[in-house]
């Protein structure tokens, strides 16, 4: 009777496993994991308050290359959310997979040569700037990005588009 018992157990055990994982295989009907970064391919972009050009548009992103979040996906739309914590839908052609950051901490961040925070600053970006990221190292508490013409590390801790333990080569 005890080993009927921990045979069912583990088959069901097994198929509950099994089910969990197509059910999260499902919840991106593009075959990506949610959520992930993304960035805005277009310097306007009409947010709507559904998955359809039907919905009436709620505000108009007008910041190429600005990172947003997917958060869900239906069809061909995608559910975004944005560096402030706005959700909205967005056409999937308006979106890019080319990684960039804001910087959201308030006022003068500093730009440094080297991943270190006693390193040369060679430069200061404010908050709202978006640059692109070139790399996140494992377990670093900075990330190289280009900004425009400069390129130096910066503290992920004040970036929106890269999520704490990501490695981005």
């Amino acid at each position: 009777m005890r080993f009927l018992f921990l045979t069912l157990s583990t088959f069901i055990l097994s198929f509950g496993l099994i089910f969990n994982a197509q059910a999260q295989e499902e919840e991106s009907e593009s075959g990506l994991a949610l959520p992930r970064m993304v960035s805005l391919r277009s310097s306007l972009i009409n947010a709507r308050s559904g998955p359809g050009s039907r919905y009436p548009i709620e505000w108009v992103y007008k910041q190429k290359g600005a990172p947003v979040e997917i958060i869900a996906e239906f069809e061909l739309w995608r559910q975004i959310r944005d560096w402030e914590g706005s959700e909205s839908w967005v056409h999937k052609a308006m979106l890019s997979g080319r990684r960039f950051v804001r910087v959201t901490n308030p006022g003068k961040n500093n730009i440094y040569a080297k991943p270190e925070t006693d390193a040369q600053i060679i430069a200061y970006v404010e908050d709202g700037v978006v640059g692109e990221v070139d790399k996140c190292p494992l377990q670093s508490s900075m990330c190289l990005i280009k900004f425009d013409n400069v390129r130096g590390w910066i503290a992920r801790s004040a970036l929106f588009g890269i999520y704490d333990d990501e490695v981005i080569k």
